[in-house]
């Protein structure tokens, strides 16, 4: 990476990564899906002695947008979503915290974000790619100086999100990820919203879904 450091911590019931981007030079960071564990969250933020400028939601589910809230309050900083996802954030029976964890949650996003859109955050330019099928409003973010792709539960390693839960339609996220993250550069270190991370090259070749 060329200013970037990625610390990644695994938060929640089922296991989602949360990363931290941190742009060494400046030591400011983005926080990336922060789904829960918000104490354990502020710990890897202390140790590395970094600065969060924003939170980045790939999209709305529980597991991903949790502790986005306490996060965001505590360092005062925005949270950042597409917004195609604002119903996911705000209904329960959406973002599965009722159903999945019985205890129905509401949250939210302070920043919109559009299909392609570029954003610079952090020291970092970040370009939205809307890759709906998880969920209505999925989408990833690229950062095309680090070779980045934050890639939440739209492509994983191997494999595609899930696309049973409310919003999901499996033929849009399969289209979705061949039109945008498949055409980005082969060398593009993809870090999924949970299990291992991957490349685009890896996926191209061996992705049974693609």
């Amino acid at each position: 990476m060329l200013n970037g450091k990625i610390e990644q911590l695994v938060v929640g019931p089922v296991q989602t990564n949360c990363y931290l981007l941190i742009n060494t030079k400046a030591q400011e960071a983005l926080l990336v899906d922060p789904g829960a564990d918000p104490e354990a969250i502020k710990d890897m933020v202390g140790k590395n002695s970094a600065v969060p400028k924003a939170i980045l939601l790939t999209h709305g589910h529980f597991d991903h947008a949790g502790a986005a809230k306490t996060l965001g309050d505590f360092y005062q900083i925005p949270i950042y979503a597409h917004m195609e996802e604002k119903k996911t954030l705000e209904e329960p029976g959406i973002n599965l915290s009722g159903p999945m964890m019985g205890k129905p949650e509401v949250y939210h996003a302070d920043e919109y974000l559009k299909d392609e859109q570029e954003i610079d955050l952090a020291g970092f330019h970040i370009r939205v790619l809307f890759t709906p099928g998880h969920t209505s409003g999925g989408c990833c973010y690229y950062i095309p100086m680090e070779d980045v792709l934050f890639s939440g539960d739209s492509l994983f390693c191997g494999s595609v999100g899930r696309t049973d839960f409310p919003g999901g339609s499996a033929a849009t996220l399969v289209r979705g990820i061949k039109d945008k993250l498949m055409q980005l550069p082969e060398q593009t270190l993809v870090l999924t919203g949970h299990d291992a991370r991957t490349t685009i090259e890896q996926e191209r070749m061996y992705n049974p879904f693609l």
